[in-house]
């Protein structure tokens, strides 16, 4: 049993490592004990996307049928259950070890589930819903692990933290989505911008925005950086030991804004990146600050 949970949280990390660069930076900040943790529900979380949307030429009724057994198993497991998984072992057992609130990850699951038929949000409303699962809980899953002297006080931030993280990767990954048949930019904000899906399809396609998408992106822009000013307070609620990598991960998804707006808020011109010399300074930086150091909101100026 030892050996299988081991081999769990293995290849949670190797998930971890190979696709989520910036969060893998900064979670090597974290006490060792809690890294695998961390890795755990990272493990989770980009299992159940990559069976949504990395399952090759699979249907919809065949990726359907593939996250309902594997959420199946998942519960069972919850249950106390044998569970035959290659990384549901770790998940069970970081839920155990923290009591996690099993119903984010209910939450979380039914947010994966309308991935798989709903490609468009009327309003920001609506994505708020869908990010309430995909996103918020992520933060709320996250906090008992990092620990905080008031955890109540801290769990708003912790969700804010959890949409603007996602929104941001919203905003870089326009293209990507749109390959997949999806935007996250909601209809009401196109409509405001003049912008149609066409629009946004022709820019992915020739790699360069018109001012009209320019001026969405930099909306959406602010949009998430209201959010991030909204969770700035709850990196210094943490545990001192937790706050260096919290201020990394804040600064490294905020500095992915920061490269968005220095390519005039085109993000189909190229993949915007935070590059490599500055994500090391940053964990320096950030290992070095004196634990309830405020952090800077990125992006643009609030207008």
């Amino acid at each position: 049993m030892e050996t299988d949970l081991a081999a769990a949280y293995e290849r949670c990390r190797e998930l971890h490592k190979r696709h989520g660069r910036t969060y893998y930076l900064a979670t090597r900040l974290l006490p060792a004990w809690k890294r695998r943790h961390v890795h755990a529900l990272y493990g989770f979380t980009r299992y159940a996307d990559e069976i949504v949307d990395r399952t090759g030429d699979a249907s919809v009724a065949e990726r359907t049928a593939r996250l309902d057994a594997w959420s199946a198993r998942f519960l069972a497991g919850l249950h106390g259950e044998p569970v035959n998984d290659p990384l549901l072992p770790a998940v069970l057992h970081t839920i155990a070890v923290f009591q996690l609130d099993r119903a984010d990850f209910a939450l979380f699951l039914r947010s994966m589930a309308m991935d798989l038929t709903i490609t468009s949000y009327a309003s920001y409303d609506d994505l708020l819903d869908y990010m309430e699962g995909s996103a918020a809980v992520i933060g709320t899953m996250m906090l008992p692990i990092l620990g905080a002297a008031d955890p109540a006080a801290a769990r708003e931030p912790a969700r804010q933290l959890g949409f603007a993280f996602q929104l941001t990767n919203f905003i870089r990954d326009v293209g990507e989505d749109l390959a997949r048949g999806r935007t996250y930019l909601p209809d009401e904000d196109l409509d405001k911008f003049g912008v149609g899906r066409a629009d946004l399809v022709t820019a992915a396609r020739d790699g360069r925005g018109t001012a009209r998408t320019r001026e969405l992106i930099e909306y959406a822009v602010t949009r998430a950086q209201a959010h991030y000013a909204a969770a700035a307070p709850g990196v210094a609620m943490l545990t001192p030991a937790s706050q260096a990598c919290m201020r990394t991960a804040f600064a490294l998804y905020g500095g992915i804004l920061d490269e968005i707006a220095a390519a005039g808020y085109d993000p189909f011109v190229r993949r915007a990146t935070v590059p490599g010399r500055r994500r090391a300074a940053v964990a320096a930086r950030s290992l070095l600050a004196r634990p309830g150091t405020p952090v800077a909101v990125p992006g643009p100026s609030p207008r």
